[in-house]
């Protein structure tokens, strides 16, 4: 068989393609597990997501029965989905998640508390290399790898959503993860001494004031203060989409819910920002909902505060990637970067 100057290759005669000796996996797990609800799915190289699907976190005090219960329907999906032969690892989003460890550790929102080796007890339950790390870590991961951060390389994602305040920064390129793997832990950063009591153990951390728990503390410190009539008391929820309707309709009430979770809000990102020096803050989370009522005054904050060489340079950004499918695209990017390993080898 003459080369020809070519790669030598062997064809069989009832094939059409080229036999390889190594076939390559061309899919992975991407699972985001919040407080409410875990969403998981399945996601190919192109990273598009094939199939979806969700339970109710809560449903699983117990860390072991949800291991259990999301290793039975993560097979169940792979399997209608392509096959288990087709998935390479698994990539997980999770609060107060560990990559460095592989361990949720003390999550003050989730129900299991201590610390938890996830990733281990998922491994030994599919067979599969897993990879964990913090929800703002995937969040941001997913912003570089197809979001508003592609192309950036020194940038800050914030999520703002019911579970809380999270932050991850990258640096050159580069996550920052820290020492001991806790970095941009902005939301646990001290915007108010003796303030408002947090689920981490301190008062007046940042995501007491500029979470969707937050959001209700102020609705109700708002309606005690102010000194003229107020929709706000006739609401039976406080959701921010019931505090936008009531900013349409002009109530003074919402609309200064909104600029005091601003006014916070903008004070420490600008302090954020100082220390970092970021091309770019880029919000995501269900509080961004809130649109020009709460950006509108964080922005101005933010100018009042941040270092002066920096102001009017920082670009805030909303993300443009959905909120249903961000996390599960950034842990199917995690997933992809860990060592391949395989039970079924």
């Amino acid at each position: 068989m003459s080369y020809n100057g070519q790669e030598k290759c062997y064809r069989n005669e009832n094939m059409d393609t080229v036999e390889s000796v190594d076939k390559i996996k061309t899919r992975v797990i991407g699972i985001d597990i919040r407080v409410k609800k875990t969403t998981f799915a399945v996601v190919d190289i192109r990273g598009e997501i094939v199939a979806q699907d969700h339970f109710s976190t809560l449903d699983f005090p117990d860390v072991h029965d949800f291991v259990a219960a999301l290793s039975e329907r993560i097979v169940a999906l792979v399997e209608e989905n392509g096959g288990y032969e087709t998935i390479r690892s698994v990539g997980i989003s999770a609060p107060s998640a560990n990559l460095m460890t592989g361990c949720i550790e003390n999550a003050a929102n989730l129900p299991w508390k201590g610390s938890v080796p996830l990733a281990a007890m998922l491994r030994d339950r599919l067979g599969l290399a897993v990879a964990l790390a913090n929800d703002a870590h995937i969040t941001a991961l997913a912003e570089k790898s197809y979001g508003s951060a592609h192309g950036m390389k020194d940038f800050i994602v914030i999520s703002i959503s019911h579970g809380g305040l999270g932050s991850c920064f990258f640096s050159n390129g580069q996550p920052h993860m820290g020492y001991y793997g806790f970095a941009g832990e902005v939301g646990h950063t001290c915007v108010q001494v003796n303030g408002r009591q947090c689920g981490c153990g301190h008062k007046g951390c940042l995501e007491t004031y500029c979470s969707e728990a937050g959001l209700v503390t102020t609705v109700k410190e708002v309606i005690a203060d102010i000194k003229e009539p107020t929709l706000l008391s006739d609401l039976k929820e406080f959701s921010i989409g019931s505090l936008i309707d009531c900013c349409e309709k002009g109530d003074k009430g919402a609309v200064e819910v909104f600029h005091r979770i601003g006014d916070v809000l903008g004070l420490g990102l600008a302090n954020y920002a100082s220390v970092l020096d970021p091309e770019a803050i880029i919000l995501t989370g269900d509080m961004t909902a809130a649109g020009k009522w709460l950006l509108k005054p964080m922005r101005v904050s933010f100018d009042e505060h941040v270092f002066h060489n920096i102001r009017n340079k920082t670009r805030i950004l909303v993300s443009i990637l959905k909120e249903g499918e961000r996390d599960v695209l950034g842990a199917s990017a995690l997933a992809w970067d860990v060592k391949e390993y395989s039970l079924f080898k």
